[in-house]
């Protein structure tokens, strides 16, 4: 060893010793908290990480006491088994992800808050066990009336009924991993402006996040950039579960950036919503209709999704019922198929690219690969005020089917490019039964409500 580096292995030797090592992951997580975040740690109240008591009475008097004191309740790694817990106002609860749970015993409810507001859950694992909650319990969190809500950085495991249960509620739901609960993974209803963004969904058996109101009304929900994949329908139905995202009755609500697979009916479904904006989603392997508005909904934009399998690609529909006035521009459709979870009343058996009846744009779609129909332009005299331009239709049995039933509204299909079609690029329906030949390349005359042209076909 020369000088030089004697030198400097002494010197480097003194540094070290005047710096003190690293703490360990462990000991960060005992630090943190309680000093830099001003918490009380709970166990200074007498809980006990794995203890296999009930320490349900610890840990309320231990939330009372954060709450009154105005400071976060810090939960330590470990596993507490706990129920019937009550969420004051104005409490936070903070945990270490995937490490501090809290494992419901039974015998009602595991956490319920009505009326608090500004209550944050952070980084804690809620843990049904799979026991029974009460007849009166939605969820193994169940919140009613309360406002400015953060649940974040959870996770819930293991519900016999919903996971998350919100009434009434404003805030936030956002990066939390929701898994194998029995009945949906999120249920709000009648929100007041609740934003649910970047959660992981999966193995729910009836549903995945549901926008739901008593009456119809201004709900302003926000779902975006979350991931909803295998969602069962248990319950069976028609389509009243097996949804990934779904809202009913709720006006004004974004459903954005979300990536849906794997659902037993819709990716997206809303049903009377209003206002509704469908906008970027992925909606992959969906059973029935991947994107859905329908029944008594007026106004709906559903653009720039890509779909990709499903029996119906996107379906605007229920005139009947007051469903109208949508635009469906920019979407990408493809791999469709005939058959769906139960038998398609309408005769067709599926296999729709995309569906629409009344006050619709349909511009610039892309539809690849529709074994029945590209697109569905009315049903009966169910339609008014429809136009089809500028999108592309090719590998469907039939391009364009329009209805021309007496009493149907007026429809625009133009400029279009439909190519590959096995049975005609436009041709009229009545009902399910196509009754004429190819109106693309003539014959369109002969229906006063029809207005068809300029559409290339090859």
């Amino acid at each position: 060893m020369d000088r030089r580096s004697f030198l400097f292995g002494t010197a480097a030797a003194g540094i070290a010793a005047l710096v003190p090592p690293s703490p360990s992951r462990a000991e960060t997580l005992r630090i943190r908290p309680g000093e830099l975040r001003g918490s009380i740690p709970a166990t200074e109240i007498g809980l006990t990480p794995g203890a296999v008591d009930d320490q349900s009475a610890v840990l309320q008097a231990a939330i009372d006491r954060a709450a009154a004191a105005g400071k976060p309740l810090f939960l330590p790694p470990g596993r507490y088994e706990v129920s019937n817990i009550r969420l004051p106002g104005r409490m936070k609860m903070v945990g270490v992800s995937g490490e501090s749970r809290l494992v419901y015993t039974g015998g009602g409810q595991l956490l319920y808050a009505e009326g608090g507001d500004d209550i944050g859950i952070d980084g804690v694992v809620l843990d049904g066990a799979n026991r029974a909650l009460g007849d009166y319990v939605p969820g193994l969190l169940h919140m009613i009336g309360s406002n400015g809500i953060r649940v974040e950085r959870s996770e819930f495991v293991g519900s016999s009924r919903h996971a998350v249960a919100l009434e009434g509620c404003s805030g936030s739901v956002s990066d939390c991993r929701i898994s194998g609960a029995r009945e949906a993974a999120l249920w709000s209803v009648a929100a007041g402006g609740l934003s649910i963004l970047d959660n992981t969904v999966e193995d729910c058996g009836d549903g995945g996040i549901l926008v739901h109101r008593w009456e119809e009304g201004r709900d302003d929900t926000i779902v975006a950039r979350n991931r909803v994949r295998r969602i069962a329908a248990r319950s069976g139905g028609t389509g009243q579960n097996g949804n990934g995202i779904n809202i009913f009755r709720a006006k004004g609500v974004i459903v954005s950036n979300n990536h849906v697979s794997d659902c037993a009916f819709s990716a997206i479904r809303s049903n009377a919503g209003s206002n509704v904006q469908v906008l970027g989603n992925q909606c992959l392997g969906s059973g029935e209709t991947a994107i859905y508005s329908e029944f008594g909904f007026e106004g709906a934009v559903i653009a720039d999704n890509i779909v990709d399998g499903g029996s119906i690609g996107i379906s605007v529909a229920n005139y009947n019922e007051g469903g109208r006035l949508a635009a469906v521009s920019g979407n990408v459709v493809r791999n469709l198929h005939r058959g769906a979870p139960y038998p398609d009343e309408m005769g067709l058996d599926f296999g729709i690219g995309i569906s629409i009846e009344a006050d619709t744009a349909v511009t610039g779609n892309v539809v690849d690969g529709a074994p029945t129909l590209g697109v569905l332009v009315g049903w009966g005299p169910f339609t008014r005020n429809v136009v089809a331009t500028g999108n592309v239709i090719r590998a469907a049995d039939v391009g364009v089917g329009v209805t021309v039933v007496e009493g149907s509204g007026s429809v625009t299909i133009a400029s279009n490019v439909i190519a590959d079609t096995r049975r005609g690029a436009v041709r009229g329906m009545r009902w399910a039964e196509f009754v004429t030949g190819d109106l693309a390349a003539g014959g369109a005359e002969a229906f006063p409500h029809l207005a068809i042209g300029e559409n290339r076909v090859g």
